[in-house]
């Protein structure tokens, strides 16, 4: 196995790890802590990068697998976000996820979604506050050592305009965490976010569990010409596109083949011919229905 070491270099001077373990749909108390031993066999199988969220509600875990794992805090790259219904309490959600994860400083801390929640009523969005104020705090906290980095998740160009163009934004997003697999490329978005120095982290990269991008006959095609996964094939295309990624397993061999992807590569045709596929399967893992304020846009705003 050949673990990615590959990097992102941010907009700060920062070098975020191409490769991730994202914990999103892994809550804690799984089957044998399974979070937990995740964290521990992602960083010593190679992973230099966790991504968790307080709305995970496994940050705890996730700090417990990385002191199991014995690999120095220093050398790993941990994000973290701040949930909706604290955007009026970004100081005080901060020491709390550090805490949970028992760590003194996380390496990228992000706005989970730019929906700022009434914590009295989280089916409501405050009347005098928005997810610009809460940049405005979260810009607060370079200046603590709390975090290293910050930035946003779950933003269009719509909502990503009305951030940057605020009186009171002085620091550009690191990073923009969004939705990134070939059913749902959002190279409009990308572009974007690129031509404002924003790097892009793509969650759900394989589609998610039960993945209808694991049965296309034009994948397979592609993983057996190579010897790999189609699974391995989705998250070297993302590498290659740009923007790291952040796969979620609990299972110790996924775990380990998602990262096996260093010494070889997609040729570009086969990359021109993995942007196709949004064409004929086109799906969004993750969408804002179930929240009190709409987020994205459609055309030209999210994808």
């Amino acid at each position: 196995m050949a673990p990615l070491t590959k990097t992102f270099k941010l907009n700060t001077g920062a070098e975020i790890p191409a490769v991730g373990l994202g914990t999103w749909q892994s809550p804690p108390g799984q089957v044998e802590k399974a979070v937990e031993k995740a964290v521990e066999v992602a960083l010593r199988a190679g992973y230099r990068h966790i991504d968790t969220a307080y709305a995970y509600g496994n940050e705890k875990e996730v700090g417990k697998g990385i002191k199991a794992s014995g690999v120095p805090r220093e050398k790993i790259w941990l994000t973290t976000k701040l949930d909706n219904d604290w955007h009026k309490h970004v100081a005080e959600a901060i020491d709390t996820s550090l805490k949970n994860l028992d760590t003194p400083y996380v390496d990228l801390y992000l706005m989970h979604w730019p929906a700022s929640l009434d914590k009295q009523n989280p089916k409501q969005v405050y009347n005098d506050w928005d997810f610009v104020d809460t940049w405005r705090e979260m810009q607060k906290l370079l200046d603590t050592g709390k975090v290293k980095n910050i930035g946003v998740s779950n933003f269009g160009v719509k909502n990503m305009e009305k951030l940057l163009s605020a009186e009171s934004t002085k620091i550009v997003p690191a990073v923009n965490q969004i939705e990134l697999h070939p059913g749902n490329p959002s190279p409009n978005l990308v572009k974007y976010c690129t031509s404002k120095g924003i790097h892009c982290s793509g969650y759900s990269p394989l589609g998610s569990s039960d993945s209808p991008l694991y049965s296309l006959d034009s994948l397979a095609k592609i993983a057996g010409s190579k010897g790999r996964s189609v699974q391995q094939i989705l998250l070297q295309w993302g590498v290659q596109k740009g923007w790291s990624v952040l796969p979620k397993s609990v299972t110790e061999e996924r775990i380990k083949a998602n990262i096996d992807l260093d010494g070889w590569s997609l040729t570009d045709e086969e990359i021109a011919q993995i942007d196709e596929v949004h064409k004929t399967h086109s799906f969004k893992v993750c969408g804002d229905s179930w929240l009190p304020v709409k987020i994205f846009f459609g055309p030209g705003d999210s994808d």
